[in-house]
């Protein structure tokens, strides 16, 4: 996540610049959302010491609250401050929609009655993610679908940039658990791949839940079916590819224990295998069943 840079309200007897960096770094250093990561990192790069907080919480799919110098703050979405807690936005809505037009995910910071200043994050992809969503459909994957908490300009540019079939904008956790509900209507079994707190509700409906080991959260991680153990889109192919690679030799090795099992027990029905031969021919088939398997263990 780059490309942040933190634009001051035009109040400047709220708070001044250094003191708007260090309350967002001083919030966003407790949350483990991946912007919340990306402000953390910036203030960090800026050498920003973060303020001294107390009482933090994290508001799912909205951002964050914490007790600061006797005051409660809010760091989240315009949504958070314009609808929640009926901040008045006007004054901010031209830069806000300016910076959304851009791409950007645009983070407010402020309280309940006025806005300090905002934070324009927006994300950079992987220099592989198109190739690995290309890699995805040639597996035999047929939708690969976006699902972002991101407002719906920076989730369309994200979207086209890295190859995705579709994209849904400005879901809230339970939002996204509908919306993979729906797609495994339409589509069938569905694979949610997502590494954040707001993820773990749709990686325990997905049928599968994949949550990117390096990246995700501890509840991301518990939830999912599978961790992935590096942050990086090609993994995902590999785990798919070698998956079915390790289906195709159980379906191999059940049909060959049935046809062996089968062949003895007609066999010595029919008494053209004695006792000791059809028990040394069913032992001998274990070790090929189990030789066989063992192909799974190949990378």
């Amino acid at each position: 996540m780059d490309g942040l840079s933190g634009e001051p309200a035009t109040d400047h007897q709220l708070l001044n610049t250094d003191y708007f960096l260090q309350l967002a770094a001083g919030i966003e250093g407790r949350s483990e959302h991946p912007l919340a990561r990306a402000v953390a990192r910036y203030a960090a790069a800026q050498d920003i010491n973060p303020a001294a907080i107390n009482d933090f919480r994290a508001l799912s799919g909205a951002g964050a609250q914490a007790e600061w110098q006797g005051k409660r703050v809010y760091i989240g979405s315009p949504a958070l401050f314009g609808e929640k807690l009926g901040v008045n936005l006007d004054r901010f809505r031209a830069q806000i929609e300016r910076l959304q037009a851009e791409g950007k995910t645009v983070v407010l910071l402020g309280e309940e009655t006025a806005v300090y200043g905002l934070i324009a994050i927006r994300d950079n992809i992987r220099h592989n993610a198109r190739q690995a969503i290309e890699n995805l459909h040639k597996a035999g994957v047929k939708k690969v679908v976006m699902l972002t908490g991101d407002n719906e300009r920076a989730a369309q540019a994200i979207a086209q940039e890295a190859g995705v079939d579709e994209f849904y904008a400005d879901l809230k956790p339970e939002d996204k658990v509908t919306k993979v509900r729906q797609l495994a209507q339409k589509y069938g079994h569905v694979a949610m791949v997502g590494d954040g707190v707001n993820d773990a509700p749709a990686l325990a409906e997905a049928a599968v839940g994949i949550a990117m080991g390096a990246a995700g959260t501890d509840v991301a991680l518990e939830t999912a079916d599978v961790a992935l153990m590096a942050d990086d889109l090609e993994k995902l192919v590999y785990a798919l590819k070698l998956a079915r690679r390790n289906q195709s030799v159980v379906n191999q090795n059940l049909a060959l224990s049935a046809v062996v099992i089968g062949a003895l027990a007609i066999g010595a029905v029919a008494g053209a295998f004695t006792l000791p031969i059809a028990v040394l021919g069913h032992e001998l088939s274990e070790f090929v069943v189990i030789g066989s398997g063992l192909r799974m263990l190949r990378a």
